[in-house]
């Protein structure tokens, strides 16, 4: 059980296009795409990073979204670290025999609860 590589960063912002403005125009990082996920009421856009990653930075569509939640709950800031790691279900079993509460367990992807990690959700998956 190990994690083998950063993967992308999530940041949630109130507004999109303000969001935008701020990692292409002030940090300087190239807009790759847009997308939006109704499933999740989030619009998203990403950046890749030199070197590997991303940063997707997303904005509520709903409300009562997850994201939308956590920005009326904690303002806009980071929202997820997306790790890659070598045995998803081995390191899904560590976790919890150290008190991690986690969400989704049995998917292609898991989240180690925010309040497991000190304010942080935590997305894990195996390399694609």
């Amino acid at each position: 059980m190990a994690i083998t590589q950063y993967d992308h960063l999530v940041v949630r912002v109130s507004d999109l296009d303000e969001g935008i403005a701020t990692y292409r125009d002030t940090l300087g990082l190239e807009l790759d795409r847009t997308d939006e996920s109704e499933a999740l009421g989030i619009k998203q856009a990403f950046f890749n990073l030199p070197g590997g990653g991303f940063i997707e930075v997303v904005a509520p569509t709903d409300p009562d979204s997850a994201v939308g939640k956590a920005l009326e709950g904690r303002g806009e800031g980071m929202h997820t670290i997306a790790f890659e790691v070598d045995d998803l279900a081995a390191t899904c079993e560590a976790m919890k025999a150290g008190g991690a509460r986690l969400i989704g367990e049995g998917g292609p992807q898991v989240f180690v609860h925010p309040k497991s990690t000190h304010g942080i959700l935590l997305q894990l998956g195996e390399k694609k």
